[in-house]
């Protein structure tokens, strides 16, 4: 349900492979009961200058082909280039592994200079050659295709005639060429894998790469740590170590921070109101309160299936009716869940994408807009022939009281409280909830076992991503696969809108497409955008001199389009970076029992699940 989350059209699986994965990953992990946590294989050096950030997402892979979730995707963006990158400022394409790039007249053919100066980490040239392979391996690999196939579904041939010349040539015009979020790889290690939708890319280390971090080692649901990349063509980052540490427990990872043991807390995925205000007069604590990237949505279970027609799951047949979509929404209180739950860090839902991308920001009409009105919702559900009877209890077709299970994130706090008003709001109808809060929400979601769920994602300044997890084409194949696809949302209007923005370059044009594909969503009533939370993060002043954020005027730290937090943080001179040669060595799990590693709990491969999203 994020990210992440995370997606691309040419992801596919199947849940036994998926299994085995789990399987794989959690049992490199060390469950503690007792609280007593393992240290780190490797220390950091006397003077090295350590940030370590406070995070409540583990990781689903380490494999830049496979991972969807937040943090996965950003250490990848931390870890290798990719074609171009985003600027702090205002979002527009600059140079990353390209310098340049040009189209042909057609725009069917692009042509990327590849920079000279960037390295991998293992002293290797980085060359087109690389982003040739890493491009044609998703073309015809459907593991590699997993995270990110959306991006080449529409490439017809990839080549590198040079290794400073990358070549794409399209099978019709694609608007996202210089926003195609890829990390390249090296051809020279990655060659050797077999099977890609197995390989996790997380046993041998340091991890080979050319960003502005090397990723030196990991533990699962404890803690990812990285050095900095000396030799790194943008120029090195200022601290030498960044260290990324689970916290299951938000709390624990506020007070860490108080404590000076990280420098760092993003929440999950913000800080919490009351977490927000009790640091507000922290001595050396600054407070990062920005418009976010991301929205919080209620998904409904559309009637779940495969591309070959197969019914998957159980959702309530009543969600089939878009009336009583409609009248659900209506009796959801916009306002209140901004002012209650997130007390003012956040901002009313309306369209799929948070108005800090005001192009592609959508309004729905008066006459659209499904206002909060539950006498209006009850009239619906009347119409639709979901009566109550003498108790109040409004009943189904087969003559039983309405009950609908929701789908939340045990370790979200905002689900169990927006659940609370659902009981109370929905209750005013006659319809009762059952709140299914988990741990891991993967296996009911891929499965269709659900009625409605919490959902969000972080948005990235081209949206086209977003938008492609709700067309047809990333259904599962079968029952017995796992698509792309985020809510199993397969609708032709949309589709025939999704493809028409992909190939328009006129950005006003573009941009109006995108906008009716947001009304189409929104009058479906399968997504019911609630809220545009804030990012709401905080640092020690006393560790970090310095950050820049995104944008650069009013934006996050956490979680960027771009490395541009990490690899410009700067030191504070007057007092020693958490994770130093102090505490490197010591216990990861602070506190007694405050980190618990839940090895188990690696949701994999699940773009939308995380809550923290998944996916940039």
């Amino acid at each position: 349900m994020s990210t992440h989350d995370q997606h691309g059209s040419g992801r596919t699986g199947t849940r036994s492979r998926r299994l085995r994965l789990l399987t794989a990953a959690g049992a490199t992990a060390t469950l503690l009961a007792s609280g007593v946590a393992a240290t780190p294989a490797v220390s950091a050096a006397e003077d090295d200058k350590v940030l370590t950030v406070a995070v409540a997402q583990s990781v689903d892979s380490l494999s830049p082909f496979l991972a969807v979730r937040l943090l996965s995707t950003s250490i990848h963006r931390l870890t290798y280039e990719y074609l171009t990158n985003y600027d702090p400022e205002d979002n527009h394409a600059v140079p990353g592994f390209a310098t340049e790039w040009k189209s042909s007249p057609d725009k069917l053919t692009w042509t990327y200079t590849i920079r000279s100066d960037s390295k991998w980490s293992d002293g290797r040239q980085a060359t087109a050659e690389d982003a040739a392979w890493t491009f044609n391996k998703m073309m015809t690999d459907d593991g590699a295709a997993t995270a990110n196939g959306s991006f080449v579904t529409n490439f017809a041939e990839v080549t590198a005639p040079s290794p400073t010349q990358l070549v794409i040539r399209l099978k019709k015009p694609q608007a996202t060429m210089t926003a195609l979020d890829v990390p390249i790889v090296p051809r020279h290690v990655w060659e050797k894998v077999g099977d890609l939708s197995k390989f996790n890319n997380d046993k041998d280390f340091p991890i080979v790469g050319n960003g502005p971090f090397v990723l030196t080692d990991y533990k699962p649901d404890s803690y990812v740590r990285l050095k900095a990349n000396k030799d790194f063509w943008r120029g090195a980052p200022k601290f030498d170590e960044l260290v990324f540490r689970y916290y299951k427990d938000q709390d624990a990872a506020v007070a860490a921070l108080r404590k000076g043991e990280v420098s760092f807390v993003s929440g999950s995925p913000s800080l919490t109101p009351a977490q927000a205000d009790s640091l507000q007069d922290e001595e050396n604590i600054h407070v990062n309160d920005a418009p976010g990237r991301r929205f919080y949505a209620l998904a409904t279970n559309p009637g779940a299936r495969a591309k070959d027609g197969t019914k998957l799951g159980d959702g309530h047949p009543s969600l089939l009716d878009q009336r009583v979509r409609h009248a659900l929404f209506m009796a959801v209180d916009r306002e209140a869940i901004v002012d209650k739950v997130f007390q003012g860090h956040a901002v009313e839902g309306e369209g799929y994408l948070p108005p800090r991308f005001p192009q592609y920001f959508f309004e729905p009409s008066a006459d659209q807009k499904l206002t909060y009105d539950p006498a209006a919702a009850a009239r619906l559900l009347d119409e639709a022939g979901y009566r109550t009877n003498a108790d109040g209890k409004r009943l189904g077709k087969d003559g039983k009281p309405l009950n609908y299970r929701v789908l939340c994130h045990a370790t979200e706090p905002n689900d169990k409280a927006v659940g609370k008003y659902l009981e109370e709001w929905w209750g005013e109808l006659g319809i009762s909830i059952t709140l299914n809060c988990l741990d891991n929400v993967t296996d009911p979601w891929l499965a269709g076992e659900y009625d409605l769920a919490f959902d969000g994602w972080s948005v990235n300044p081209d949206p086209d991503f977003v938008l492609s997890i709700h067309t047809c084409a990333t259904l599962p194949a079968t029952s017995k696969e796992t698509g792309a696809t985020d809510n199993f949302i397969c609708d032709k209007t949309y589709d025939e809108l999704y493809a028409r923005q992909l190939a328009e370059y006129d950005s006003a044009k573009r941009a109006d497409l995108v906008k009716r594909m947001q009304s189409r969503l929104y009058d479906l009533g399968y997504m019911n955008v609630m809220a545009y939370p804030n990012a709401v993060e905080a640092y020690r002043t006393d560790q970090i001199e310095s950050i820049t954020t995104m944008p650069s005027a009013a934006g996050n730290i956490y979680g960027q389009d771009g490395y541009w937090s990490w690899w410009s943080a700067v030191p504070a001179e007057s007092g020693d970076s958490s994770g130093g040669s102090s505490s490197t060595g010591a216990v990861i799990g602070i506190a007694a029992g405050a980190v618990v590693l839940v090895g188990l709990g690696v949701f994999f491969l699940a773009r939308r699940r995380a809550t923290a999203d998944d996916r940039e």
